[in-house]
C-alpha cells in the first residue's frame, strides 16, 4: 500500500474517532499514532487531512448535502460521511492530485470500509461535488504512471499490497446503527479510551 493511501485509510479513522468524542484535535492525532505508527509522508498527510477536514467541516458538509440530493447528513454513514468529507477537501485543496485519482482512492476506501453501496454513494456525490468546484476530468494518455507516482497510487495493471484495516471493522458498517457499527465504534476508538485515567490525557472539541 502506498503511503498516501495508507494516509487516507488513517485519516478516516481519526474522522470517525472524531464523530465519536471530544477530544481535541491534537489529543486525537496523538493517541492515533501511539497505538498505530505510520511511516513520515504518510503520517504528515494524514494529520493534514484530520486538521484541514474538522476546520472545515461545516463547509464540507454544505457541498455534501448540496450534492447528495434526498440524503441528509445523519442519514449517511459514518463511513461514507467521512469518506465524502475527506474526498471533498482533497478536491479543493489538492489541484496537483488528479480528480480521478481522490474519486477513486475515496470510492475504494469507502467499499472496504462500507461495502459495496457504500462505493457507488461515494462516486456520485464526489463526482457531482467535483464538477461544482470545477475540477474537470485531466486527460492521462502517455502520463498515467507520472500521475500516479504524484498522488502514491499504483498504476493500472500493477499488483497492490494487502489491506491492513486497523481500527475499523472491514465490513458491517453499511447499516448506520447497527451492532457492526457499534463494534467498529468502539475498536477506533479504543486507542484513547484506554488513556483517560491519564494526568496528560485532555478533552476538548474535536
Amino acid at each position: 500500500m502506498g503511503a498516501r493511501t495508507a494516509a487516507r485509510e488513517a485519516a478516516l479513522q481519526m474522522l470517525y474517532a472524531a464523530e465519536l468524542g471530544q477530544h481535541s484535535i491534537e489529543t486525537l492525532l496523538k493517541d492515533f499514532w501511539r497505538e498505530f505508527p505510520g511511516d513520515a509522508e504518510g503520517r504528515s498527510y494524514a494529520d493534514s487531512a484530520v486538521r484541514g477536514v474538522l476546520a472545515d467541516r461545516a463547509k464540507l458538509d454544505e457541498r455534501l448535502i448540496s450534492a447528495s440530493a434526498n440524503w441528509r447528513l445523519e442519514r449517511m454513514t459514518p463511513v461514507a460521511r467521512n469518506v465524502l468529507r475527506l474526498g471533498t477537501w482533497e478536491l479543493l485543496t489538492h489541484p496537483e492530485i488528479p480528480r480521478a485519482v481522490i474519486i477513486d482512492e475515496s470510492v475504494e476506501v469507502a467499499k472496504r470500509y462500507g461495502g459495496t453501496e457504500s462505493g457507488s454513494f461515494v462516486n456520485g456525490v464526489l463526482d457531482r461535488i467535483a464538477d461544482a468546484c470545477g475540477r474537470v476530468n485531466e486527460p492521462r494518455k502517455g502520463a498515467p504512471r507520472a500521475a500516479a507516482a504524484a498522488a502514491d497510487v499504483p498504476v493500472e495493471g500493477e499488483a497492490t499490497a494487502g489491506v491492513a484495516a486497523e481500527g475499523l471493522a472491514a465490513e458491517g458498517l453499511a447499516a448506520e446503527g447497527s451492532s457492526a457499527d457499534i463494534g467498529a465504534a468502539e475498536l477506533v476508538g479504543q486507542a484513547f479510551d484506554d488513556d483517560e485515567d491519564d494526568d496528560e490525557f485532555t478533552r476538548g472539541d474535536a
